[in-house]
């Protein structure tokens, strides 16, 4: 049969053709079908799909644009999850950044790529990516305000609830088990790779959990020492090499503060571990702050004789000050921070995602025809 050697990419060739003026609801919904289908379908309608969005050619991007509100109504958890990468929204914010393709987009691609980013906020809350995304778009002026969205838009279905196991993942238990009844050898493989995959992700998510329960304890241990030495300075009071371990201390302090920055980025709002990670930042911030305001200012009013300074550079003084006022200010379950800077000057999570992908940085040159014909790939940001 013709359907069954279809791929996920001549479904989305044909389904985005621009050559049809209305939409072809038997091509979107063969790939939308083909995507659960495939083991890596989403990872692969993602990558397609951002290609096709950034065509010079309006009525292919918009047709894409409708083939993602379908994938992200029809195809499960498994898609919006992958959507709500950076990799993913970073191919949607090129198209409307005037660094990028944003002086060369129609508008009426722009507009629709803002309609989608605000519904997935009102409609997906847990996908924390997609909002850090939208609001930066806000905060830098390209988005001017939130769209009107239309009253008959089809709302995506519920996320399903937390998995304790991803064994216990309904879509892949299904999918397997279609695997092993099968009588071809590919999809055995296929099953034995799933299989692996899966083991891998439950060692790798065992591994996560285990790292951060070690750094939250080690904070702990490190703050209540620290607080313990200072209780006991006064001045000149402690011995050189008591003072030195407290500036050990407090160094260390320092440095695991981003460490605490890369586990909240790492876990979802609705976590409870996300409350252990921000009380543990708070325990940092008051022993860092505390050392700084005993020891540091007596330093610099001379009134200690010793000319070696354990301070850090002022450098790794202002990251750090820009990661707790991320984690107490910033996050979406903090509480304001005690100092406050400016909005304009906070980094944001997506900001310095966005900048490891290159996104911040000044764009090359880009000739209309680089951006390629349709169905062609290029490299991914």
């Amino acid at each position: 049969m013709a359907a069954e050697e279809e791929t996920l990419e001549s479904w989305l060739n044909k389904a985005t053709d621009p050559v049809n003026e209305e939409e072809t609801w038997e091509f979107i919904e063969g790939f939308c079908q083909q995507v659960n289908k495939e083991l890596e379908g989403p990872q692969i309608a993602t990558r397609l799909l951002g290609h096709k969005i950034q065509s010079p050619q309006e009525r292919e991007a918009m047709h894409a644009l409708t083939v993602l509100e379908m994938c992200m109504n029809n195809c499960g958890r498994r898609f919006q999850n992958e959507a709500g990468k950076f990799r993913f929204l970073n191919d949607l914010i090129k198209v409307l950044s005037p660094k990028y393709l944003g002086t060369w987009s129609s508008e009426k691609v722009k507009s629709k790529i803002i309609e989608v980013l605000y519904s997935w906020t009102v409609w997906l809350p847990d996908e924390v990516k997609v909002r850090n995304a939208y609001q930066m778009l806000k905060k830098q002026g390209i988005i001017k305000q939130d769209p009107k969205l239309p009253d008959n838009k089809t709302l995506p279905p519920p996320p399903p609830r937390e998995e304790s196991s991803l064994f216990d993942d309904e879509e892949k238990s299904k999918l397997l088990a279609r695997l092993l009844k099968s009588s071809h050898p590919e999809d055995l493989q296929a099953a034995n790779r799933l299989i692996k995959n899966v083991i891998k992700e439950e060692q790798e998510k065992t591994e996560k959990v285990t790292k951060r329960v070690h750094a939250i304890e080690e904070v702990n241990n490190t703050t209540r020492l620290l607080n313990d030495m200072l209780t006991l300075y006064s001045g000149h009071s402690l011995p050189e090499s008591e003072h030195e371990v407290m500036t050990a201390l407090y160094q260390r302090c320092e440095k695991l503060r981003p460490t605490l920055f890369r586990f909240a980025s790492d876990t979802g709002e609705n976590d409870d571990a996300l409350v252990e990670i921000l009380q543990a930042n708070d325990a940092l911030t008051l022993a860092i702050n505390s050392y700084k305001k005993l020891v540091v200012a007596h330093e610099r009013n001379g009134h200690r004789e010793s000319t070696a300074t354990k301070e850090p550079s002022s450098g790794q003084a202002a990251l750090s000050q820009l990661e707790a006022e991320f984690l107490t200010g910033k996050w979406p379950c903090g509480g304001p921070g005690p100092e406050r800077v400016p909005a304009g000057e906070l980094p944001s999570l997506l900001d310095e995602e966005l900048m490891l992908l290159g996104l911040n940085e000044p764009p090359l040159p880009i000739p209309r025809q680089a951006l390629g014909a349709p169905g062609t790939e290029r490299d991914s940001i």
